[in-house]
């Protein structure tokens, strides 16, 4: 009698492949969506701060945090607001006339002025949860007049950053829809930035943002780097 070996007829291979590449492609279309969400996510984050930015500039003809007439021009509630040094900067470090960390009262004056969804209360310290917002990823916001943008050697501009533990895929792809996909140029640069007791980011190494291998830097996608950020020049 003749044997016959059981095995797949070339019709079932095919609906075995078939359903295959359908989970692939489903799977890597989610990933896609995924990532779209988170970067449009950041934008629109960014995009609010930076029209409440510049409205508030417009009303008041001064910068938020910075801003010398605060306590009688806004509502703080019970007290008065804080106050800046009126001196056109946004710092971490101010003197004279006001607080010490303008940075971390910026937020304050854009949340109580009605620019900004959410209520800070300020403190004169670095960032924390009464104070700062943070990114979709945990890591606080920054937004002052300082160097921590692009190769770090620039003249200080005013400038938001987006936070750090930001995936370079993330990033890549916010700066490629923003501005000119370059970490080193345009309107958004890679920023070290990595607020309160963060690690920040490197633009090198294993776990490095940025390809210095090619010209123009690129942002290394290769990497997988899970900690990355970007600023905004304001």
């Amino acid at each position: 009698m003749r044997r016959y070996s059981n095995g797949f007829t070339l019709i079932e291979i095919t609906i075995v492949l078939v359903i295959v590449g359908l989970l692939l492609g489903g799977i890597l279309k989610g990933q896609e969506l995924i990532t779209g969400a988170r970067v449009r996510n950041l934008i629109s984050q960014r995009d609010a701060i930076t029209a409440a930015f510049f409205g508030f500039q417009d009303r008041f003809r001064a910068l938020p945090g910075d801003y010398e007439k605060a306590d009688v021009s806004i509502n703080c509630g019970a007290t008065p607001c804080a106050k800046g040094n009126g001196n056109g900067s946004i710092e971490s470090a101010a003197t004279g006339g006001g607080v010490t960390h303008e940075e971390t009262l910026v937020w304050s004056h854009l949340t109580a002025s009605g620019y900004l969804s959410g209520s800070y209360t300020f403190t004169d310290t670095g960032a924390s949860d009464a104070t700062t917002p943070r990114n979709q990823y945990g890591a606080y916001l920054d937004l002052e007049n300082d160097q921590q943008y692009g190769q770090g050697t620039a003249a200080k501009r005013h400038n938001l950053k987006t936070g750090a533990q930001i995936s370079v895929e993330i990033i890549s792809e916010l700066d490629r829809k923003i501005d000119d996909a370059n970490p080193y140029s345009g309107s958004f640069q890679f920023s070290t930035y990595a607020g309160t007791a963060g690690t920040p980011p490197a633009a090198t190494g294993a776990q490095g943002c940025i390809d210095t291998t090619v010209t123009p830097n690129v942002w290394a996608v290769r990497t997988g780097s899970t900690n990355c950020g970007g600023a905004s020049l304001l």
